[in-house]
């Protein structure tokens, strides 16, 4: 997932994306931990999807608007 996708979600599909990804983490480390991990990068990749949309919640919950990679303008 990209940070454009998660941004163009809304409130409540991020929070069921959120919740989503990181029950697959957990698996994921379920996996790892019993030695079954096929892809062990998806471990990184799952990790990295999860913050994506945390970032994008963040955003949407403090009414940013990001334009740029690095400016980010208040809604008003």
């Amino acid at each position: 997932m990209k940070i454009i996708e998660a941004r163009e979600l809304t409130e409540t599909e991020l929070v069921a994306k959120k919740s989503e990804l990181r029950r697959e983490y957990f698996n994921l480390k379920l996996q790892q931990a019993s030695g079954q991990i096929e892809k062990p990068s998806r471990l990184r990749d799952v990790r990295r999807a999860v913050a994506k949309v945390e970032t994008a919640l963040t955003e949407k919950r403090k009414g940013l608007k990001v334009t740029s990679r690095k400016t980010a303008v208040k809604n008003k």
